[in-house]
């Protein structure tokens, strides 16, 4: 039995036509019966690297009784000259956060893929405290099970104070051990009274993993690295997902 959370995250390859540039995290949103891939818009384009990718590839499964049947899915980046995704913006500058519609008669059949929902954000009620326990889902460097074609998951902590916009940004702070290609991953937390409208995803999606911080006056040899992270508050989600 496959577990619901690990099926909601694709593998990213990014492309410049078909050199293959870098590799990262996504994962599925359904909103209204339309369909979105979610990941970092660093991914998809990044001035300060010089990052241009044109297309981007996911790997997807299609057999539900059997995980090794995969296939790559492309997703172009750019239609007439204009960009396919959609990114946010607020008062404190650029998100880094990014969604692409998918068609879903272009999908193979079948797919085997669960999405989050509105449904899966945070509620009124709900409360985070600091150090609460969270999962990121992703493909740290690439790392992941190559047969099964399934992600690894990271233990993660609530490191700064839950709804506050860290330094006015519109992130929160995690602690946690990340890599290069966990950008793009989902951010979560364990929720159990919620199964008559999340079924069998009982989780609340509370960020998008985006970067790990440092400090700029480090001492690289004396003084290890934070070990902090940025995640991005998911609710930007209900924005970038309306019609």
């Amino acid at each position: 039995m496959i577990e619901s959370l690990l099926l909601t995250t694709a593998r990213v390859y990014t492309f410049e036509q078909q050199r293959i540039l870098t590799n990262a995290s996504s994962f599925f949103f359904e909103r209204d019966e339309r369909l979105f891939l979610v990941t970092s818009r660093h991914v998809l384009f990044d001035a300060p690297s010089k990052h241009y990718p044109d297309r981007i590839e996911i790997e997807l499964h299609t057999d539900p009784k059997n995980m090794v049947r995969s296939t790559g899915f492309s997703l172009p980046l750019y239609r007439n000259g204009a960009s396919v995704w959609r990114q946010g913006l607020d008062i404190a500058g650029d998100i880094d956060v990014a969604v692409i519609e998918i068609e879903r008669a272009a999908l193979p059949v079948p797919t085997v893929y669960r999405a989050f929902t509105p449904k899966h954000l945070l509620g009124a009620m709900d409360q985070v405290e600091i150090g609460s326990s969270l999962l990121v889902v992703g493909f740290p460097l690439g790392f992941h099970d190559t047969l099964h074609h399934m992600p690894v998951v990271r233990h993660a902590v609530i490191a700064s104070s839950f709804g506050l916009r860290f330094q006015g940004k519109g992130y929160f702070l995690t602690d946690a051990r990340t890599h290069r290609g966990t950008s793009g991953a989902p951010v979560v937390m364990r929720t159990f009274d919620r199964a008559p409208i999340q079924g069998d995803l009982p989780w609340i999606l509370l960020g998008i993993h985006s970067a790990r911080l440092d400090v700029g006056t480090r001492d690289l040899i004396l003084d290890e690295a934070l070990g902090l992270n940025c995640a991005w508050y998911a609710d930007i989600l209900l924005t970038l997902t309306e019609h």
